[in-house]
């Protein structure tokens, strides 16, 4: 009985991290006009970490990392040939244009903040 109980404790937990780390999609943040989006970079993630945003215009995206962590030292975005160096404590812009619709990917260095553009 007890075998039983840790296996399917296990495998609950298995499950659960395996939500987390590739199934949760968390809501995205609509953007509507021109201005700044603002991402808070703390506790290990972008909040907000999905943004849905209109493809081939320029975003803003104002970056402010309050995490002293080196893993959130720089926010990449792979796809688009983009990346920028988070300073402690001072908002930090970074534009970009997702050319076509689709979705657009935003990580630290090690990959362990994430983060996604959907461009419409």
């Amino acid at each position: 009985m007890t075998t039983w109980t840790i296996n399917l404790a296990g495998l609950g937990l298995i499950g659960l991290i395996v939500w987390w780390f590739w199934l949760y999609r968390p809501p995205a943040l609509r953007v509507a006009g021109p201005q700044p989006i603002e991402i808070i970079v703390a506790d290990g993630v972008y909040t907000p970490a999905r943004i849905e945003v209109p493809a081939g215009k320029p975003v803003t995206l104002r970056f402010l990392r309050k995490d002293p962590s080196p893993c959130a030292e720089k926010a990449l975005f792979e796809t688009l040939s983009v990346s920028a160096d988070l300073p402690i404590g001072k908002p930090t812009d970074v534009i970009v244009t997702p050319p076509q619709p689709g979705e657009y990917e935003f990580t630290c260095q090690m990959r362990m903040y994430r983060g996604a553009l959907v461009a419409r």
